[in-house]
């Protein structure tokens, strides 16, 4: 029954739209405590004191819940349908993380796995938790132990089937189910993704550091960036793609089925002096609906004063200039480095 079951389930969450499916036992990673305990001992999370916090529950999802039984990990296609890397040439235009180039993915990927968590409460009279990104769960060595890939040596899931292109939703049930057998690695010797990052966040392959990471900079990092990091950071204002976008497994990345994904035509490379002239209304009513807007407008204009001062474009000193006085201390300070960054330039 549970076998089959299983594979009523496994359908009933692709015909909801995901692309990969697999289940694990919530003990299926044993080491996971261990390696969370070493990444923040080493201070490598930065910031990120929620990734300290609660640690019991992030490293045993059992912790988390003491009546899960079985973890069903599914991923859902965001695949781009144009190449992530082209607006990096592009020093007057700001990059943004392909992910967020449109809706918020935790609202529509919970909302497909509630769906789907409905139907197996309704088949098996059981008790289910959905997870995206927001809770205590380290969702990519689960869906590794679940079998829909392996952790890449850029840290992030990667798939035979799917590329690297997609998110993570977890269903934590009390039903019993069949286990997947876990994900092999397959990286080989190959560095793409450790070579092209600009930062050099990756201290030894599978191995991450978030604090030179552009992401975590951009996204988790308050206050001033140090001042070593802000010039790698180009354009990039909103997460970076470059680690997922050269991993040579993305030839078998599928289409994205979610249209809400497809890149807004104003974010795919937006100028920097309309972004660097946003206040706060403006900055909530052009993100309304989108991961960018939880960063609020400050970091964010503080991000775009960043690529400003690494265009080398001497005509946006003036966007920079307006905002030596701003209000919000990073702002200012990300304003005043642009100015001396491009005067020098001259």
């Amino acid at each position: 029954m549970s076998a089959e079951l299983k594979a009523r389930l496994r359908a009933r969450a692709f015909e909801e739209g995901f692309a990969g499916f697999g289940v694990c036992r919530p003990d299926a990673v044993p080491e996971l405590p261990a390696r969370l305990a070493a990444f923040v001992d080493q201070g490598r999370h930065g910031q990120m004191a929620w990734m300290a916090e609660r640690m019991t529950w992030r490293g045993d999802p059992g912790a988390l819940w003491a009546d899960v039984r079985s973890v069903v990990m599914l991923a859902e296609p965001y695949t781009p349908e144009h190449d992530p890397l082209e607006v990096l040439a592009q020093r007057d235009r700001a990059a943004i993380s392909v992910y967020a180039q449109n809706r918020d993915y935790h609202d529509l990927v919970k909302k497909r796995l509630k769906r789907v968590g409905r139907w197996l409460v309704d088949a098996a009279a059981c008790e289910i938790k959905v997870f995206v990104d927001t809770a205590p769960v380290m969702e990519k060595p689960l869906a590794a132990a679940a079998g829909l890939g392996w952790q890449g040596k850029h840290t992030n899931l990667l798939s035979r089937d799917l590329g690297n292109w997609f998110f993570l939703g977890a269903i934590f049930t009390t039903a019993e189910l069949p286990a997947d057998e876990a994900g092999q690695e397959t990286c080989g010797s190959c560095r793409a993704c450790l070579d092209v990052c600009p930062t050099d966040a990756f201290p030894a392959p599978f191995q991450l550091d978030a604090r030179r990471c552009i992401s975590y900079l951009t996204i988790e990092h308050k206050g001033p960036v140090p001042e070593d990091l802000r010039g790698l950071m180009g354009n990039r204002i909103y997460g970076c793609d470059d680690c997922l976008a050269v991993c040579p497994w993305n030839k078998f990345a599928v289409e994205a089925r979610e249209l809400r994904y497809a890149a807004r035509a104003d974010l795919r490379a937006p100028r920097l002096r309309d972004l660097a002239g946003l206040d706060d209304a403006g900055f909530r009513a052009m993100f309304s609906g989108s991961p960018i807007k939880r960063i609020g407008r400050d970091r964010f204009v503080r991000n775009v004063l960043y690529a400003i001062g690494n265009s080398g474009d001497e005509g946006l000193c003036d966007a920079a200039a307006d905002l030596v006085d701003d209000p919000a201390g990073e702002v200012a300070d990300a304003a005043r480095w642009a100015v001396e960054r491009l005067r020098k330039e001259r």
